[in-house]
């Protein structure tokens, strides 16, 4: 660390000569507008918020690396995943879905587990969560389910009604929600959680054949959850328990780690896969697709400024590398317009070029000024394409994205299936003991039992009984009501 002496300044540069009085008309006479670092300390204090995220706005942020330990190279031609060995650094930011920035860190929530891996051919950004499936699985109901989700536009209150209304008009939701109100629902720390790309993507390998595949991070801590009751007691006394607890251990050198692993689906079997595999609401269960290992995440280093780093990381499912896709997920396919056009309202049309943000490779496009315009701005007078120059930015056609056949009429159409059952059931019966379905059962008990508006619990709980109807008399007989007897006929 250098021993020179630094200087407090404005942010044009100048020397600041008192930073704890501000120039008056003599001692008790008003202040003076002269007094320019007064007016730009003040100014830029009124400025310092930026929106904050209207999804996963409280998160906590740590770099690290990805190292490849499995030869994959038969899938995708991704660079950074080509050999084993072969070290990509990285930047993960995990956060709460539906709370505010200030919000407790131990609420029953799913856990967004964004990674951005900064690799040699541009930034490759996987934007999960703690679960492998999601609420809905068609972009168009992502606003009204997150209205759900926030505050009460007379109240500005929570609103359960809003909440269980929305869930029990769509059963899709069950087998999120069941895996929401499990154990797993409120992790210990978030290094004893795992990850999920959650929806289905396309990787692609140097011949061009494809493959459908599912992303799996699980962490190497184990996975520990926390009592209800433990949590609440910490959302009261220390709200950023999870912060707190992933600062400390990465500075006391105990770095978490997680493995990634896949399943890989040929492009071929989709076509009659026993589930649509683009439904993001849905897994494709190991016995069909076991888990492949690829790789080792390690978080090794804290980010030195919260805002700068953590704050304005902006996390895009539209960030591919060659050799990764999209798939025909219509919740993946509404992202890919809506996280990033999110970052450009809340942090710029630039926000590419933060540092945070920006790819360790070169940046060559014809894209220019706009707010915070801070680098070179192109560094070329070309600014646009086709040109003649042999110096200016060319495309290359080998990194197009692969053809896909598309069929049918184009219309507002759902999903080929209605089994909103068969998985949530598989994992009520058949994956949790029976402390862990009791546990569920009075977590879904305790979260409805602010429901107020008729109708609601009623229709909750006919969806609870199509999935089993021992979780629904289970979830009645906590709420101290009757499953609807039309269902026991």
């Amino acid at each position: 660390m250098s021993n020179e002496k630094k200087y407090l300044t404005t942010a044009s540069g100048a020397p600041v000569g008192d930073n704890q009085n501000s120039i008056t008309a003599g001692q008790r006479g008003p202040t003076l507008i002269q007094d320019v670092h007064l007016l730009e300390k003040l100014a830029h204090f009124n400025r310092e918020r930026v929106p904050e995220r209207v999804v996963h706005a409280k998160g906590a942020g740590a770099h690290g690396y990805f190292e490849v330990t499995n030869d994959v190279s038969k899938y995708t031609k991704a660079d950074f995943l080509s050999e084993v060995g072969k070290q990509t650094p990285m930047f993960i930011r995990f956060s709460t879905v539906a709370g505010e920035l200030g919000s407790a860190d131990t609420v029953r929530d799913p856990r967004g587990f964004a990674v951005k891996f900064y690799t040699d051919e541009g930034n490759y950004d996987l934007v999960g969560n703690n679960t492998p499936v999601f609420f809905i699985r068609d972009a168009i109901k992502f606003p009204d389910f997150i209205h759900t989700q926030k505050r009460n536009p007379q109240t500005h209150l929570k609103d359960k009604n809003a909440v269980w209304d929305f869930w029990s008009l769509s059963p899709e939701s069950l087998h999120q929600i069941t895996w929401l109100h499990s154990d797993r629902g409120i992790p210990a720390t978030l290094r004893h959680t795992n990850g999920y790309g959650s929806h289905t993507f396309k990787w692609v390998n140097k011949d061009g054949e494809e493959f459908y595949v599912k992303y799996h991070f699980k962490t190497d801590q184990g996975i520990k959850n926390l009592d209800p009751k433990v949590a609440d007691e910490l959302a009261g006394t220390n709200p950023d328990y999870h912060t707190e607890d992933l600062f400390n251990a990465i500075e006391e050198g105990n770095y978490p780690s997680w493995t990634l692993k896949v399943q890989i689906m040929p492009k071929e079997e989709a076509k009659d896969y026993r589930y649509d595999p683009f439904d993001v609401t849905k897994v494709w269960p190991h016995a069909d697709y076991p888990l492949i290992e690829v790789g080792k995440m390690v978080l090794n280093k804290n980010p030195e400024n919260y805002f700068a780093e953590v704050e304005q990381a902006a996390f895009s499912p539209a960030h591919f590398v060659p050799g990764i896709e999209a798939s025909p997920d219509k919740m993946l396919q509404g992202r890919l317009f809506s996280y990033s056009d999110a970052h450009r309202y809340r942090i710029g049309a630039n926000h590419e070029s933060l540092p945070i943000n920006r790819p360790v490779s070169p940046v060559n496009n014809y894209q220019r000024d706009g707010f915070m315009s801070h680098d070179s701005n192109g560094g070329s007078a070309i600014n646009y394409e086709p040109n003649s120059y042999d110096e200016a930015p060319k495309e290359t056609p080998e990194n197009k994205t692969t053809p896909f056949e598309v069929e049918g009429f184009a219309d507002s159409v759902p999903y080929d299936s209605d089994d909103h059952y068969s998985q949530p059931r598989a994992l009520f019966r058949d994956v949790m003991d029976d402390g862990e379905r009791d546990r569920l059962m009075q977590n879904f008990a305790d979260h409805m039992s602010a429901v107020t508006r008729e109708g609601i619990i009623e229709r909750q709980l006919e969806n609870f009984y199509h999935v089993a109807p021992e979780l629904a008399e289970g979830v009645a007989k906590k709420l101290g009501v009757e499953v609807p007897a039309h269902l026991k006929k």
